[in-house]
């Protein structure tokens, strides 16, 4: 069986942990996921790939479990020593353990191999155990509109989300590169393919729609014969975890789990929509037109609870896991 998860950072990551707890080491599964690209930067020379990293870490143990990000045991020696030298951005750290997998990649990516490739490389050490397809080869980089001093600009996603808390209010997003990107080797493949596709519990605009905005990812979502199903990352009203309120608002969509629903739309229904089934936590209601809602704890408290999450998505896309 195969299942293909589009995710983003830390909420991605944890979902990715309970499906492979869920799926366990038995021969004949394999889970893809396809990883948000649009908050890569380039920082004091090196190409930061924050997404990917945090799925990397999470799966393969090295993760700063509290933090979420970043590395276990990490030491910030060398943030410390640029802040001594004034080099900016200093709102922006990097550990001394997580810099090492930035140069590597950097030295990897100056040498003409593909992020794909890179990321094969780099989880070559980490082993996973689930394959990590960067949404794209291309440089897409999302970046925020908005407001500051009286002067309406863009600045990258990076420098909102970090520098700025998303406390500047966003007038809207911009996936720069994305309109002449093209879909990681393997991702279209893999949806085509995939005996599932679960939408996790990511932002629902800058990480799983940034991957939507990759010209045929959407198309490919609405071809596939895999059910597609949805978690929603808003309980009660509220995301768990980041500022994904904030990005819905700048769309002109409420935070609920019934807008977020709506957002991604029906595949039966609607011209674009990817939705066949939508998950909302116990308690939340979800009306959305040619999707089948069901309400089940949504709260990854730990990875039996998220494992739990992961079986009720693979049932309502019509898997049987015996």
């Amino acid at each position: 069986m195969k299942v293909v998860v589009l995710v983003g950072g830390v909420g991605g990551a944890r979902f990715l942990v309970g499906l492979k707890a869920l799926l366990g080491a038995e021969a004949g599964h394999e889970v893809v996921a396809v990883v948000n690209t649009g908050d890569d930067v380039w920082m004091h020379g090196l190409r930061i790939t924050p997404d990917l990293d945090t799925c990397m870490y999470t799966l393969g143990g090295g993760i700063d479990a509290e933090r979420g990000w970043g590395r276990q045991d990490e030491s910030w020696t060398v943030k410390e020593e640029l802040a001594a030298y004034g080099a900016e951005p200093t709102w922006f750290g990097l550990g001394d353990r997580d810099m090492a997998t930035h140069l590597v990649r950097t030295r990897m990516l100056r040498a003409g191999y593909p992020l794909s490739a890179v990321v094969e490389a780099l989880c070559v050490r980490w082993q996973p155990g689930v394959t990590l397809l960067p949404m794209s080869d291309d440089r897409v980089e999302t970046h925020v509109v908005v407001e500051q001093d009286g002067e309406r600009k863009a600045i990258h996603f990076q420098e909102w989300w970090v520098r700025h808390r998303a406390e500047l209010p966003a007038k809207s997003f911009a996936s720069v590169g994305a309109d002449t990107a093209t879909p990681g080797p393997g991702v279209l493949d893999a949806i085509e393919t995939a005996d599932a596709v679960v939408l996790a519990p990511s932002n629902p605009v800058v990480s799983v729609g940034t991957i939507l905005g990759v010209p045929g990812v959407r198309d490919a979502l609405r071809k596939t014969e895999a059910g597609v199903v949805g978690l929603s990352p808003i309980i009660g009203g509220k995301p768990l975890r980041g500022m994904a309120d904030a990005c819905l608002t700048a769309i002109g969509v409420e935070t609920t789990a019934e807008a977020v629903g709506r957002h991604y739309g029906s595949r039966k229904c609607s011209e674009d929509g990817v939705l066949d089934g939508w998950l909302v936590h116990t308690g939340d209601r979800a009306d959305v037109e040619g999707v089948a809602v069901r309400a089940v704890p949504l709260l990854m408290s730990d990875v039996d609870a998220t494992a739990a999450m992961a079986a009720a998505a693979l049932d309502l896309a019509g898997v049987d896991l015996g």
